[in-house]
């Protein structure tokens, strides 16, 4: 259960230099006003004795008028870290013309590929960051200062901050990042040293908590959809046709849930949050021929964590950011669906689309690039008043102040009873196929030793796995709507 003190922002010291922002504490004079650090954001929009945490307060981001760094003295760091997103680019332009051209910080640096740039070891020197080296970078998608997987010691990581003067450490990245960030946090703490830590959200996935839209989204539901409606052209080009798209999200199907809904000519939507049976009267493969057969054609999308519940043997390994590797559910539901219409003897022809690589690597649209622009601008706020530990949310369509701390407790996950999901069973007609409880880890324990999640993984899912298929026989109805 949420508590006040779950949001609680972390700083370094008083605020006792004047903010060199050319904005006015007052209102209506024609300049755009500072933000106090007093104005809240409620956590509950809905005012009723049933809905949950009811008096819990956020922290509206925002330039305070009086702040803890003299920028003359300052040095601040952007480091990119993880898988790629569009957008990435957008906000190292955007934290550097911050600081440097409103707040006048001289020193901007740039880390190279990742946390890995922050370990002497890997002999990566920082790049000085100028307007000439980000002139042109929005343009482009990636990250121009590389990035990387997995996480560097936190004492080598405080040491080179040190040596290094640096006051200031933006971290762009996913939950991974962020928890990167947090145990960098505890060092410095440990150690007494003011030197703040600012997380900015980075997930084409959408799923860190306390962020309504992650920067890369948009662009990737963009691609996403443009690669539904190929799938759909394909599927409308020859009789019998399946068009099969395997989309990212690993743990999330927000990307595949909103393509489905952009693009409107899918039929059957494939999500992680979801563990849908294959066989049976209310399985995906018969409800898959009743579609072929009334319609001569059909649209697949599923999400890449999607029916890992399907595999008997499970992959217990994880990768350098410590995410728990997924067998190949696109190319699993390829050959099990060619296989259940030649058992059938109904001839069909198979379009499989994976455009995964090109959803999280084209440049940043227009949303996105507003979108990173004012995350970017944000953290440098949060960063010159000398919060630490924070990372920048959006909640109620107001920027906000989360404890990364608080961030990293647990992934965002679809709303099955929301009106996302809803509208893409209204949309596709498909079977109302029910969650697991377990199915899918929704907490992320920072305590956790991944090696041994990694070795209980197999029989946890191959358990879960076999209750799924006793629950579905149980409780699954089949309410499907006609097309």
């Amino acid at each position: 259960m949420l508590s006040q003190e779950d949001f609680h922002v972390a700083t370094l010291g008083l605020n006792e230099k004047p903010s060199p922002l050319r904005l006015s504490s007052a209102h209506h004079d024609g300049l755009g006003d500072f933000v106090p650090g007093t104005p809240r954001i409620r956590y509950q929009l809905d005012v009723s004795p049933e809905a949950p945490h009811q008096d819990l307060l956020l922290e509206q981001a925002g330039p305070r008028e009086r702040i803890y760094f003299d920028p003359f003295y300052t040095t601040a760091a952007i480091v990119t870290c993880g898988g790629l997103c569009p957008g990435l680019n957008n906000v190292i332009r955007s934290v550097y013309l911050e600081l440097s051209k409103n707040y006048g910080v001289r020193n901007v640096l740039g880390i190279r590929n990742g946390y890995l740039g922050l370990n002497p070891a890997s002999g990566l020197a920082p790049i000085p960051l100028t307007d000439s080296y980000v002139s042109e970078i929005h343009k482009l998608g990636g990250t121009a200062l590389g990035s990387s997987r997995g996480p560097q010691d936190p004492s080598v990581i405080v040491d080179f901050l040190h040596r290094q003067g640096i006051n200031i450490l933006f971290c762009v990245g996913g939950d991974g990042t962020q928890r990167g960030a947090h145990a960098v946090y505890e060092e410095i703490t440990r150690r007494g040293l003011k030197i703040a830590v600012v997380g900015i959200p980075k997930t084409i996935d959408n799923d860190i908590m306390y962020v309504f839209r992650t920067f890369g989204f948009a662009t990737a539901l963009e691609t996403a959809q443009a690669a539904m409606c190929c799938a759909h052209v394909e599927a409308k080009g020859a009789p019998n046709c399946i068009g099969l798209v395997k989309l990212m999200g690993r743990d999330a199907g927000f990307i595949a849930a909103g393509a489905t809904l952009a693009s409107q000519e899918v039929n059957f939507c494939l999500v992680p949050e979801i563990a849908f049976p294959l066989d049976g009267p209310n399985g995906l493969l018969p409800a898959l021929k009743d579609r072929i057969a009334q319609s001569q054609h059909a649209v697949i999308a599923v999400a890449e964590g999607a029916g890992q519940h399907l595999f008997q043997e499970q992959n217990g390994s994880c990768d350098a950011s410590g995410n728990r590797k997924y067998q190949d559910v696109g190319t699993y539901l390829r050959d099990r669906i060619c296989e259940y219409f030649k058992q059938e003897n109904l001839p069909i022809s198979l379009k499989y689309i994976d455009p995964s690589y090109l959803i999280r690597s084209v440049p940043a649209n227009t949303a996105d690039r507003l979108l990173s622009d004012q995350m970017a601008r944000y953290a440098a706020h949060s960063a010159m008043a000398g919060n630490t530990d924070v990372m920048i949310g959006s909640w109620n369509n107001v920027f906000v102040h989360i404890p990364i701390c608080t961030a990293i407790r647990e992934k965002k996950r679809m709303e099955l009873t929301g009106e996302l999901w809803t509208n893409v069973l209204l949309s596709t007609a498909q079977p109302r196929w029910p969650s697991i409880p377990g199915l899918v880890k929704t907490d992320e324990d920072p305590n956790s030793d991944p090696e041994a999640d990694a070795a209980a993984a197999p029989r946890r899912l191959h358990v879960l796995g076999r209750r799924a298929r006793r629950q579905l026989q149980q409780h699954v109805g089949d309410v499907r709507a006609e097309p």
